[in-house]
């Protein structure tokens, strides 16, 4: 049975773009609906979804949007209602892989309802913005990005080339199936960092070797919002939040933070983890002249030409220990904090640059005066990527798999 792949996007403005990429995604075999989002005219043909469908999904009739003129509100009804039609077409099985293109505006309303799709789906965006920061397009997702290298208007040489490459790559991607184990193993969500990589790859064995998979997160940011973004999606069993460094770039300022909310999935839907403060020493920026002057005279390490890190300060670990607790206490399910006093990073040990003891102490001093008291809390004297260490979180995080 001939795979589907959806088309989103403006067929007023963009209609021999898209009636050339349709054309191209066909010849190869794969069957096509597409979904107008086109507000300003008449599509150059007939969609499966009307933008009028679109835009009733978002709030408001097409005929009021386009009385309205304006072309904000446009953009935002949209985006609104595409991510919805997008969302019910999928689960109704209407469509195998999606892919879209446009410049910024069409991008973010296609970005929009891509990110409602599951991971593994096939999400192809071609957009004059793939060539700079895509984060706020692509989220947490697995969108896929291809930058169009001209505008999309009309047709070239080298918008045709762009265009026949992408429909045959959504058609690759549609065609692709991933083998299934037959009997697949619960998961275990997992953080890491360069300075932690010998404490989770000592801990992910442990696990393996009792029979779960773990899917292990580069505590860069986007890697610690995605985890969180799975973690609530129910795709884990337990959580071992080994490298909990983007807080420190949270209150610092610096460049790998993943926001506010981390550290709330786990214990707001009562998955079992295990917690551990490390690389909390450590705040990252890019080369050292992106460093804030305000801290110009703080600790620095130089990880490499690209990468800054900072020391975090006794008033920093303390508030983090403060803000660790206050996460940590909306726990509903088991939950155990471990700290290797020894050191929090592969910087933060005796003879290390970034080893001081009086800093890690007013984590713990924070974090105990905070937390509930009923939440379980183990001082280790070993350093984070210590086997000790690591296999004791393990162990502790597979007690709390037994129990359930």
């Amino acid at each position: 049975m001939p795979k589907t792949v959806a088309l989103i996007g403006a067929l007023d403005t963009k209609g021999q773009e898209f009636a050339f990429l349709k054309a191209e995604i066909e010849k190869r075999g794969c069957e096509t609906l597409f979904i107008n989002t086109g507000v300003l005219g008449i599509p150059a043909f007939q969609p499966e979804v009307s933008s009028e469908e679109v835009a009733v999904a978002g709030g408001v009739t097409l005929a009021d949007l386009v009385s309205r003129h304006d072309r904000g509100q446009a953009m935002e009804v949209m985006n609104r209602g595409a991510a919805i039609v997008v969302k019910r077409l999928f689960e109704e099985g209407k469509f195998d892989g999606i892919i879209a293109m446009g410049g910024g505006g069409g991008t973010g309303v296609a970005a929009s309802a891509m990110r409602t799709l599951p991971v593994g789906v096939p999400k192809l965006l071609i957009s004059t913005v793939a060539s700079g920061d895509v984060s706020p397009y692509v989220g947490t997702t697995d969108i896929t990005m291809m930058p169009s290298i001209v505008d999309v208007a009309g047709l070239n040489r080298i918008s045709r080339t762009i265009f026949t490459n992408a429909a045959g790559a959504i058609c690759g991607m549609v065609a692709g199936q991933v083998e299934r184990l037959r009997e697949e193993k619960p998961l275990i969500g997992a953080t890491m960092f360069g300075n932690t990589t010998r404490a989770v790859d000592n801990a992910r064995k442990v696990l393996e070797s009792h029979g779960y998979e773990v899917l292990v997160f580069h505590a860069t940011g986007t890697g610690g919002r995605t985890m969180e973004m799975l973690v609530e999606n129910g795709y884990f069993a337990g959580v071992l939040d080994m490298t909990t460094t983007e807080w420190a770039d949270e209150i610092c300022g610096g460049v790998l933070s993943a926001g506010s909310s981390r550290l709330e999935s786990a214990a707001k839907t009562g998955v079992p983890q295990v917690v551990t403060p490390a690389c909390i020493d450590m705040c990252n920026f890019w080369a050292p002249e992106t460093v804030p002057a305000k801290y110009k005279d703080r600790l620095f390490y130089h990880w490499n030409p690209n990468v800054t890190l900072m020391r975090t300060t006794v008033e920093e670990n303390a508030r983090m220990g403060e803000i660790f607790a206050e996460k940590l206490n909306t726990a509903t399910g088991p939950l155990a904090v471990l700290v290797p006093m020894g050191g929090f990073s592969e910087l933060d040990f005796p003879g290390q640059p970034f080893w001081w003891p009086e800093a890690d102490q007013a984590f713990v001093d924070s974090l105990k005066t905070h937390l509930r008291p009923d939440i379980y809390v183990e001082l280790s004297d070993k350093d984070v990527n210590s086997p000790e260490f690591s296999g004791r979180a393990a162990e502790k995080l597979l007690d709390f798999l037994k129990q359930r």
